[in-house]
């Protein structure tokens, strides 16, 4: 609920944004983009609203995950010390019980690290340690590591992807919007018999806007896609350290 209430007030700051813009007059403008879009055709203004759902869809995404990841980054530098003192301590239920607190829900290394625990205190607990070999035990709890954090990082990468083809498809489908009004353009130089600048100005002027907003639809989206993507990896690395950390507690414990 708290990551839905954030991403739901970045689409109406975002909203609100667009609505600014587009009731504004420029210095260089003699009408506003509402103006504009009085004039355009049904299939113009089809093209535009894909585009502002798109954009919505795009910035919203960017600011829950980017919410999600400083939450992440923030609990996960206060679990890992406290973690490690009770591993260090063998204190292994204090240590699950630190893992699993409400205080780290958004850490990834909390999620990874519980998983091998967890794993190792059942092995432990259901004499699965007497009747597997070493090695066997360490293969299971390692095992369990890699799903933990396969399962992390799908978990961490949810709505990155749509950012990746809002940034791809935008000036394709602002294209789409250009070439209507070409035709527009073209239309109405038809309709007047001759090519003067009012034939034209109406359709040039909204494949102009649609080409605008397809491209200012696609730069935040690229922008906040490879972003979030660089926090990925960071998160990806920051998981595998800890998961050969782990198993390398468990062999010296195991020992």
């Amino acid at each position: 609920m708290e990551v839905a209430k954030v991403q739901r007030i970045g689409q109406i700051a975002w909203a609100g944004l667009w609505m600014t813009v587009m009731t504004s007059t420029p210095a260089f403008a003699q009408v506003s983009l509402v103006e504009m879009f009085q004039t355009m055709g049904p299939t113009a203004i089809g093209v535009a609203i894909v585009l502002f759902i798109m954009s919505f869809w795009s910035i919203g995404v960017a600011i829950e995950r980017i919410y999600t990841y400083n939450k992440a980054r923030t609990q996960s530098k206060l679990y890992a010390p406290q973690v490690a003192k009770h591993l260090k301590d063998s204190r292994l239920k204090e240590a699950i019980a630190l893992s699993g607190s409400k205080d780290y829900r958004y850490s990834h290394l909390a999620k990874v690290v519980t998983a091998g625990l967890q794993e190792y205190q059942f092995q432990q607990e259901s004499g699965g340690g007497a009747s597997l070999s070493r090695e066997d035990v360490l293969d299971t709890v390692r095992r369990s590591i890699q799903r933990a954090s396969a399962l992390t990082a799908s978990d961490l990468k949810k709505g990155v992807s749509s950012l990746a083809t809002i940034g791809s498809t935008a000036p394709f489908v602002g294209l789409l919007g250009t070439v209507v009004g070409v035709i527009n353009a073209f239309q109405g130089i038809a309709t007047v018999g001759g090519a003067g600048i009012g034939a034209v100005s109406a359709g040039i002027s909204e494949a102009l806007v649609e080409t605008a907003l397809g491209l200012f639809v696609a730069i935040p989206a690229v922008w906040f896609y490879n972003y979030l993507t660089s926090r990925l990896e960071y998160f990806n690395v920051e998981m595998d350290n800890s998961s050969s950390e782990l198993v390398d507690y468990f062999i010296k414990k195991t020992a």
